[in-house]
């Protein structure tokens, strides 16, 4: 039986923000969703968020792990006392007790099956994730003999000069047996410089205690200000496009790319500088995405093209061209075999199989059918300053240059639009719209001049 308590009720002042820290964006998810991700593959019976400094916000942040237990520590008197804040909660508790900081979020999970398995076969009361640093400034020591037995924890802060010689740090990341630490909780004494009640403290009096040390030390790094959220940023990136690269995917200049691990990718993909995926996006096979394009939340197809465009929230089908410099966005459906060319924007709008939208068009609230051809500068008015309205397109239907189709409209299969046209009303299948002024001539017609 293993309990976790995640430590996620600090402000963070050094991050200079009004969000709590535990909720900064690292790579797509918080940094307290990175420390859940951290426990896959760890059969967990309960899992407690220990929570302060805006609370609410951070509860209602995480709705979307609804198994999670929230306690609240209204005063933040140091990890010890953080820790004493769910003794009510697991009282009979006969399992371990798995202690994570909301604010390290690069642990990965096979470090923390192996401290458990660890803790659990040596039959450990307390079991300590530590790393060698060859700066350890900031970070408490601790001192084991030579079977890795823990003797001693300091605070760095209250470390004399020989002590922070030593470079064996504490992670911050333990394991104990409840029972053990249960009885030793309520003794804890804020015998610091900073008045606060230490969980390191514990160590002194639960035997045996064991340190693991991480074989990446990047793992352990805590996020205390911007630089280091930046630090951690570069860490998690480096992680994924090695993987990605591993997997069959071609990174063009990787040091400008960046990748969510949120985002999955294909074999054969190729990713090309300057471009940006985000969210829950998926890219297929053969696909050849930027330079220079962001995509976020959206689905792309096989052997799809994106060069200088934005994409979000829309999905693009297999064999369809978008760009340069195209915007699609507010769930767009793109079909096979299409062209979204440049400078075209696409919003809520469905285009069907084989249709072009070649260049200088916006399209919003439209639905086309197949082998459409959108002409230059085909505009859908589908605003009133109240309400948005549809058009629909039939299959084969055919724009002119700066056509108006002003919405609610619809048009027929077959029609043709000639340019300049500013369509209001509906067009049956197979027909030549005009709309648009006669034009006329004044020949001999001169401008006027005054006297002076």
């Amino acid at each position: 039986m293993v309990a976790v308590a995640i430590l996620a009720a600090g402000r963070g002042t050094r991050m200079k923000s009004s969000l709590p820290k535990v909720l900064h964006d690292l790579g797509g998810r918080s940094l307290v969703e990175r420390v859940l991700g951290s426990l896959s593959g760890v059969a967990i019976d309960r899992c407690f968020v220990i929570v302060g400094y805006q609370s609410e916000f951070v509860r209602e942040t995480l709705q979307s792990f609804p198994d999670l237990e929230f306690v609240e520590q209204a005063q933040q008197l140091g990890t010890g006392h953080a820790i004493q804040q769910i003794l009510p909660h697991l009282q009979g508790y006969s399992g371990d007790l798995l202690v994570l900081n909301g604010d390290v979020p690069l642990l990965r999970a096979e470090t923390l099956k192996n401290l458990l398995q660890t803790h659990q076969s040596h039959q450990n009361a307390a079991t300590l994730l530590t790393a060698h640093l060859s700066q350890p400034k900031g970070y408490g020591r601790v001192f084991c003999d030579d079977q890795n037995r823990v003797e001693e924890i300091i605070e760095d802060r209250d470390c004399t000069p020989p002590q922070r010689q030593n470079q064996r740090v504490n992670a911050g990341i333990y394991c104990f047996r409840w029972a053990d630490l249960e009885r030793v909780l309520p003794q804890l004494q804020p015998n610091n410089d900073q008045q606060e009640y230490y969980l390191t403290d514990v160590v002194r009096d639960l035997s045996p205690v064991m340190a693991v040390d991480v074989e990446d030390f990047q793992e352990i790094l805590g996020i205390n200000d911007r630089k280091q959220l930046s630090a951690a940023a570069k860490i998690l990136q480096t992680r994924l496009k090695d993987d990605w690269m591993a997997a069959g995917v071609t990174l063009i200049d990787p040091e400008s790319i960046t990748i969510d691990d949120t985002v999955t990718l294909e074999p054969d993909v190729v990713i090309e500088p300057q471009t940006h995926l985000r969210g829950n996006t998926t890219i297929a096979g053969g696909s050849r995405i930027g330079p220079g394009s962001l995509i976020e939340n959206s689905q792309i197809g096989e052997r799809v093209t994106v060069l200088y465009s934005v994409i979000t929230d829309s999905v693009v089908q297999a064999g369809t061209s978008v760009g340069p410099y195209a915007h699609l966005r507010g769930h767009a459906q793109v079909g096979a075999e299409c062209r979204v060319g440049n400078f075209v924007e696409l919003k809520n709008s469905t285009l069907g199989d084989r249709t072009n939208v070649a260049h200088l068009s916006y399209l919003g609230d439209t639905t086309t059918g197949e082998r459409v051809n959108i002409g230059a500068g085909t505009i859908t008015a589908n605003y009133d300053g109240v309400r948005k309205h549809k058009t629909k397109i039939g299959d084969r239907t055919k724009t002119g240059s700066n056509s108006v189709l002003v919405a609610p409209v619809t048009l027929g299969a077959d029609v043709n639009i000639a340019a300049g046209s500013v369509v209001t009303e509906n067009v049956p299948d197979d027909c030549l719209v005009i709309a648009r002024a006669r034009q006329v001539l004044k020949p001999g017609w001169r401008l006027k001049h005054s006297a002076d």
